[in-house]
């Protein structure tokens, strides 16, 4: 999309389209550090949004399963770099007795992925953001800031 002869979104515009995009899009890009080093590790992880939280499935004992459990934080890529949402958020992993039946089908119908049906060990995580960003080009950058401390800055 050419944003340059459209000129800037509305804070109000750029909440309604970041939350359009959480509701729509599946992928995103997870960063999460290791706590000990701060090394960073960055993989693709499929997504299911709850209007709340970002609902997310890893292996186990793989290095984004045993960071977010760690550190208990996460930061998260969504859409193309010319029209991104980042998310800076506070997670937590789900235990066997947390997440319901209809989140667990929710998030197997809306991702394309059931992590039940792999013999592979997965833990879900919920991330609840705390922090959003959103902007497409450089005259967006003023502003790009639509949640802080986990509320909306704007309507």
């Amino acid at each position: 999309m050419n944003t340059r002869a459209t000129g800037p979104r509305t804070p109000e515009q750029r909440r309604r389209d970041t939350l359009h995009r959480l509701t729509h899009d599946v992928d995103a890009w997870v960063a999460t550090a290791d706590a000990d080093s701060g090394t960073p590790y960055m993989v693709p992880l499929s997504f299911f949004w709850d209007g709340e939280s970002l609902l997310v499935a890893t292996p186990d004992a793989s290095v984004t399963g045993r960071n977010l459990r760690a550190t208990g934080m996460a930061r998260v890529g969504v859409g193309p770099t010319r029209d991104v949402v980042l998310i800076e958020g506070a997670v937590r992993a789900l235990g066997e007795d947390e997440l319901t039946p209809e989140d667990r089908d929710t998030f197997a119908e809306r991702t394309g992925f059931d992590p039940s049906k792999l013999d592979t060990l997965y833990t879900y995580f919920r991330i609840t953001p705390q922090r959003i960003q959103a902007w497409r080009e450089a005259d967006e950058l003023a502003g790009r800031e639509l949640m802080r401390g986990g509320r909306w800055t704007v309507a």
